[in-house]
């Protein structure tokens, strides 16, 4: 018999690439989750198609309707705790999410370069890709980590490297990098599915991970 999957939410603010993603291996079994619902920060996320297309429940939740980011994370949380996943992931979702102590380590972020550089607030999408060209980089990459409350600043999981071409514009180093997220972030689902992913302080330890995997 095969090893039950883990239950997981997605929360997203774009076109759902990820998610997709997401939808296809598990579909495929070659992702060790099921999708127990999404969440969107905002109401013309294509995301939210994505969802409804796969039968998968899907809420809005646009932080411009609370008075703080207090609230906002309030609102995440009582819809995460009704569907009860073992774990929540982060598919291009532009709100900070204040994570409860019962979520901690239960949240994962994919962020497109190699933190800690060109991370933080106001570093998402083709912004992060700019900065990696503008600053020179002949290498940038993708970095899956466990989310806490601060941007991108959680305990590194998994990080492969892109190389920059001398040709590259924002677009055609942003679908390079895509390309490695979607090996990537299954993966580190998978990882932690399996029960392989222990946290110490800033450093995850990986239990019977090939070399050449992250």
């Amino acid at each position: 018999m095969p090893d039950p999957k883990i239950s997981m939410a997605v929360l997203l603010s774009g076109s759902g690439r990820t998610l997709q993603n997401f939808i296809d291996l598990s579909g495929a079994g070659r992702l060790r989750a099921e999708i127990a619902g999404v969440i969107s920060s905002r109401s013309d996320a294509y995301g939210l198609e994505r969802a409804r297309r796969a039968g998968i429940p899907a809420r809005v939740i646009d932080p411009r309707g609370f008075e703080d980011a207090g609230a906002f994370s309030r609102a995440i949380t009582s819809v995460l705790s009704g569907w009860e996943p073992d774990l929540t992931v982060m598919a291009g979702f532009l709100s900070l999410y204040e994570i409860p102590p019962p979520f901690e380590n239960r949240v994962m972020n994919i962020h497109p370069a190699l933190l800690p550089a060109f991370g933080g607030k106001g570093y998402y999408g083709e912004k992060v890709h700019r900065a990696v060209l503008e600053y020179g980089c002949k290498v940038s990459g993708c970095t899956v980590h466990f989310a806490n409350n601060r941007y991108d600043h959680g305990p590194i999981i998994l990080q492969k490297s892109v190389r920059v071409e001398q040709s590259d514009d924002a677009d055609s180093l942003a679908e390079r990098v895509f390309g490695a997220e979607r090996e990537l972030y299954p993966l580190a689902v998978n990882l932690y599915a399996d029960g392989r992913l222990r946290v110490t302080g800033r450093r995850v330890e990986i239990t019977g991970l090939d070399a050449g995997a992250g």
